[in-house]
């Protein structure tokens, strides 16, 4: 099981509050994708569920405990930037993690334990098409395979939540496309429950179970700091009406018109 509940949690640092009222139950295997507008608290939200930040006020409940207040195994993340480590080979990447888990002190394995931890790095590598690059470095592959290597790193520890932030916003159409299925696959084939921050509403829609867009509720144009964000729109896949494309692509963009940095979407793109 691994159903995340979110009640009544803020986060604030300071007198700036970036996330307010925020109530959400997601269920065992859900995909929910996240958008909004740069600096609506998208990236604040997976440091919570990650345990790198903890609430100012409110609870986060872990299959009805609270969730712990540091990074675990049990949640793997991937970010936009390739997360691996430059100055070692593609299994020795994955290995990494499992000879961390088991010995916390030296970080090495010997004998049967070693052998074990390197079988399940090579069965991960295999079900991300990384078997033949095992021993490269991630200088020497693609930004996809940098991206699927990320993937097995985190898979490899076996998480019940995977976080995503932006992980194929740097990626190229075709490789991106390909990204996606293996995603998908992935997530059905280990019955994770994905949260994944991106910036287009197209991919958010396709991949996702669940659409969260992020905005925010209470406006005071001489007080920005002084209100944060919330869940705008929870929405099931298949609402895929042009008109409420267009609806969450305006919110969005008039609230990146108060915020630095723009998010290019276009409802031209995303069909009827």
């Amino acid at each position: 099981m691994s159903r995340i509940e979110l009640k009544n949690v803020w986060k604030e640092y300071g007198e700036q509050v970036v996330l307010e009222r925020l109530n959400l139950r997601v269920e065992t295997g859900e995909f929910c994708t996240i958008v909004g507008a740069s600096g609506c608290g998208k990236t604040t939200l997976l440091r919570l569920l990650l345990g790198e930040e903890t609430p100012t006020r409110g609870r986060i409940l872990l299959d009805g405990q609270p969730l712990p207040a540091e990074p675990g195994p049990d949640r793997g993340i991937v970010f936009q930037r390739y997360s691996v480590f430059p100055h070692l080979t593609v299994v020795k990447n994955v290995l990494l993690g499992l000879e961390l888990r088991a010995a916390p002190l030296s970080g090495r394995l010997f004998g049967r334990a070693r052998r074990t931890a390197r079988k399940q790095a090579l069965e991960m590598l295999e079900a991300v098409g990384l078997s033949q690059s095992l021993d490269k470095y991630p200088a020497e592959l693609s930004g996809g395979m940098q991206q699927r290597l990320a993937l097995a790193q985190s898979l490899v520890m076996h998480p019940r939540i995977l976080l995503l932030d932006e992980p194929f916003g740097a990626l190229d159409p075709g490789i991106r496309s390909d990204m996606h299925q293996l995603v998908l696959r992935l997530w059905k084939e280990h019955g994770l429950t994905v949260f994944m921050i991106t910036h287009d509403l197209k991919e958010g829609f396709y991949l996702g179970t669940r659409l969260l867009v992020f905005d925010k509720l209470r406006h005071d144009p001489q007080a920005p700091h002084l209100f944060g964000a919330g869940i705008t729109y929870d929405l099931p896949v298949g609402a895929h009406q042009k008109e409420l494309y267009e609806e969450i692509e305006e919110q969005v963009q008039e609230t990146e018109a108060e915020l630095p940095g723009k998010l290019g979407l276009r409802t031209e793109d995303l069909g009827g």
